[in-house]
């Protein structure tokens, strides 16, 4: 990486896949902040393992994201570095979901996009440099039923994305999105056996996707490599589902 410092802030980066960009964010000399809202202990467990500094805040309340913003700035310097990462399933059909199960989602996973960037855009702009990468998935590519609430969040983020990318790309700044398919998480290891048999068998390469194959595309994205690349979408999911 080149001289500039990349202080990089991974929401939802204590655990699962956030936990391995984190990582490797670190290993490839980033200063890096990760947060977090629930499961403290599991948390205080990454930190003690890792060494990376947690921030507990809301990323579906944008004061507590300006907040968190100006500690992190105070703690490691300006963040030009941003990974949107967190977000929340509450799986059921449409005509028996509620409207706090849609909000919950939509707030979470789509509305934390402007959250968290909204704070750290502007410093990004001064300094003439930045990356934010914001993790969709292959249910915002093809929908999945369900998951109306999810697939709807995830999709706006790859409008976001293109959207902002338009905007910000004078400025040496790119913003890209990783869409991952069925990785093997917590979440994905309590699924059923006979159900994530299903799924894997409809996976061409017959395997799940592991962690540290998202948490290295996030690494190429921050590199001064990528910096061709911006508004696109890295489908990383075993060829489930590919998109033209």
């Amino acid at each position: 990486m080149s001289e500039i410092t990349r202080v990089a802030v991974v929401t939802g980066g204590t655990s699962g896949i956030g936990a391995a960009i984190s990582a490797a964010l670190q290993q490839a000399g980033c200063k890096v902040a990760a947060g977090y809202v629930g499961n403290e202990e599991g948390a205080k467990a990454f930190h003690a393992k890792t060494g990376i500094p947690i921030y507990k805040f809301d990323v579906s309340r944008f004061y507590e994201c300006k907040a968190v913003v100006e500690q992190i700035t105070k703690d490691l310097g300006t963040i030009n570095v941003l990974v949107n990462n967190a977000g929340i399933t509450k799986d059921v059909m449409l005509h028996k979901m509620t409207p706090e199960q849609w909000n919950d989602v939509i707030n979470i996973n789509l509305n934390s996009m402007f959250n968290m960037t909204r704070h750290v855009i502007e410093g990004m702009r001064d300094q003439g440099f930045g990356r934010v990468i914001n993790i969709s998935s292959i249910n915002g590519q093809k929908g999945q039923m369900g998951q109306t609430n999810y697939s709807a969040s995830k999709a706006g983020i790859i409008g976001f994305t293109k959207a902002l990318a338009q905007e910000s790309a004078g400025k040496g700044i790119t913003v890209n999105t990783i869409a991952p398919g069925y990785i093997k998480t917590e979440m994905v290891a309590a699924i059923k056996p006979e159900i994530l048999d299903q799924i894997v068998a409809g996976i061409p390469v017959k395997r799940l996707g592991a962690v540290e194959e998202i948490a290295a595309a996030v690494v190429y994205l921050v590199s001064d490599t990528a910096g061709f690349m911006t508004g696109a979408t890295l489908a990383i999911n075993g060829g489930q589902y590919c998109s033209g």
